[in-house]
Order: C-alpha cells, then structure tokens, then sequence
C-alpha cells in the first residue's frame, strides 16, 4: 500500500503536487479557490516625514478595512545564493591548489556583491482569493480593488501568468534567471510540424 502511494505521488507533475490546477492570464487556480496577485510598490519610508508615514499607515489600514479577503504577502524578488556561496564555501576547504582555492574566493566575493546589489529586492504583493463569482464579475471585482488600491496611494499592479510563473519559481527554485516560463516541462524542445 505504502509503494503503491509512492509511486503515484512519483508519477504527479509538480502541478500536482503543489494542488495547483492551472496558471490563467490573471491568476493561480487551485480545487478550493482561485488566487489573483497584485504587486505593491514599496514606498521608501526612511525619507517621509511622520505625517506623510501618518497617511500612508491610515491609507493601508482603509484599503485593509474595506477589502477584508485580501492576504499580505512579502517575497524575495530575486534568487539567493546561499546554496551556491555554500557550496563555494565547501569546495574551498577541501581545494588543495591555492589558485584555484583563490578563484572559489573570488566567486563567492562575486556572489556576495551581486546578493548586496539585490538585498533589497523585495515584493509586497496582495493576494485576493476569488470564490463563488460568476466569470463575468470576477474582472469588475478585480477591478475595483486595484481602483481602491491606487486612490489610496499605492502603485498596484496586477499579476498576470507570466508573473505568477516568475513568482513561483522564486519562492520554490530560487530562480528568475529564466526568460520564459513553461506551462509543460519539455515543452520549448517540441518541434511543431
């Protein structure tokens, strides 16, 4: 019995998995409910005055009040290097050849600037989860929140597949290295005709 599991949880696509349905042009589906991103420019807080952080605190609280199904979500927008300046790390102590022992050294001072460079790149998104609206009130809905979200204040941009790809890969393979994302694995070697 415990095999026979194994095998089939083997055989799922990651998809599967992760009890994903499907990636739409405006969301991420899942058999219990339908999730839309929308991304939020951070403001940067350190240059505002008390009053203007004041309004800008007040505007997120209304915008909170009055779309209570909204979730906050904070992620890295770009990959970590930890595991690679690990593995540097690793590979340095072992290395017996100083050149090559300074080259793993150099590398990972590489990665350590480029991780520097991005160490605040970081995404505030807000994710609305759609349930028991008709296709045809979905877009008014969604609509709205992004209206309620820039008449408060925040530069709001709504995800769309391509995006929530970008985001997944983040989140689960640390990469963003990749230009397009496919929907199949495999699918960019298929030669159509």
């Amino acid at each position: 019995m415990k095999d026979k599991k194994q095998q089939n949880r083997q055989n799922q696509s990651t998809r599967q998995l992760l009890g994903i349905e499907g990636i739409t042009e405006y969301s991420l589906k899942t058999a219990s409910n339908e999730a839309v991103f929308f991304s939020i420019k951070p403001s940067n807080i350190s240059v505002m005055s008390e009053a203007s952080l004041s309004a800008k605190i007040y505007s997120l609280m209304s915008v909170l009040k009055g779309l209570t199904e909204i979730e906050i979500l904070c992620v890295n927008s770009r990959e970590s290097f930890e595991s690679n300046k690990n593995h540097l790390k690793n590979l340095s102590k072992k290395e017996e050849n100083p050149a090559v022992r300074k080259l793993l050294e150099q590398d990972m001072q590489h990665l350590d600037h480029i991780q520097a460079l991005t160490a605040t790149a970081r995404e505030f998104l807000l994710i609305v989860r759609i349930r028991g609206l008709k296709d045809k009130e979905i877009f008014s809905y969604l609509n709205r929140i992004e209206k309620t979200l820039n008449e408060n204040g925040f530069s709001a941009r709504r995800y769309d597949g391509e995006d929530i790809k970008t985001l997944l890969a983040v989140y689960f393979e640390q990469n963003v290295t990749t230009e397009k994302f496919e929907n199949n694995d495999g699918e960019r070697w298929i030669l159509n005709g």
